[in-house]
């Protein structure tokens, strides 16, 4: 089921038109009532919606919410004027962004390149968010650690790409003082502790690789705006604009690789 969601009646009869031409098999519903549209996903499961970000009553961003706490899995497309609402949609997790006026041809794109298959099936469970505020999501949901520092550490991982980072590494970027080197691997053995029996009860344990004395991020068990950006660069439903994993003081040394790397994009 695919939804149409705008407040302009004329930009819903275009699109529905673009979509009946290019997925003629899909059910499509219009609404240019987003309370309806609302009301209506409560009862139908929708795989795709594409949604306007100025929407009146319910705001564009915070029905893209709601539709995500009723299918974790829906494929959310919106469409505006402003790349700055664009990037507070990628912020979302959304599929995709198409500018303003609705063009065929971006719309074939996004169909094309949704996050998530419309069944549902062999979609990643994980997705990690590090531009902006860092965040690990599972079925759509954040992961709530016993100890704060237990999600930083998983920062560390992420930032490192897939390469085991070892205990003195962590504690070097965790405690920057130099305080007492076995309190700090004893407080290190907690937080590796948490970190497992977290991911053990939501039976995600295989994201993270495990070697005496180190630990890695399984980059191909999960989707990361930042992995997807450093593999398919353009092409990436994610792009980096300046901000990583802000709430911590560490990543400001790995702006600059990360400005070198889209600078070169743009040249």
């Amino acid at each position: 089921m695919i939804f149409a969601i705008d407040n302009n009646r004329s930009v819903l009869t275009r699109l529905e038109k673009i979509l009946e031409k290019q997925v003629p098999k899909d059910e499509i519903r219009c609404f240019d009532n987003s309370p309806e549209a609302l009301a209506a996903a409560r009862e139908e499961r929708v795989s795709t919606a594409f949604l306007g970000v100025d929407l009146q009553e319910i705001d564009g961003l915070v029905l893209g919410r709601y539709l995500k706490d009723l299918n974790p899995y829906v494929n959310l497309i919106y469409m505006t004027e402003s790349r700055k609402d664009a990037f507070d949609a990628m912020a979302l997790r959304a599929s995709g962004c198409i500018l303003m006026p609705v063009a065929e041809s971006a719309v074939d794109t996004e169909l094309k390149e949704l996050r998530y298959r419309k069944d549902g099936a062999q979609n990643k469970r994980v997705y990690i968010q590090t531009f902006g505020d860092f965040e690990i999501f599972v079925d759509g949901m954040p992961i709530a650690f016993k100890y704060n520092r237990t999600k930083e550490l998983a920062a560390i991982l992420v930032s490192k790409r897939g390469v085991q980072t070892t205990n003195g590494e962590i504690i070097a970027t965790l405690w920057e003082d130099d305080g007492d080197p076995k309190v700090k691997g004893s407080y290190l053995g907690n937080l590796r502790q948490d970190l497992q029996n977290t991911l053990t009860k939501l039976h995600i344990t295989d994201i993270i690789s495990k070697q005496r004395g180190s630990l890695a991020i399984v980059r191909d068990r999960v989707e990361c705006d930042l992995f997807e950006w450093l593999d398919k660069k353009k092409a990436s439903r994610y792009q980096y604009v300046g901000d990583f994993m802000n709430q911590y003081s560490w990543s400001d040394y790995l702006h600059a690789e990360l400005d070198d790397i889209s600078y070169a994009m743009d040249e």
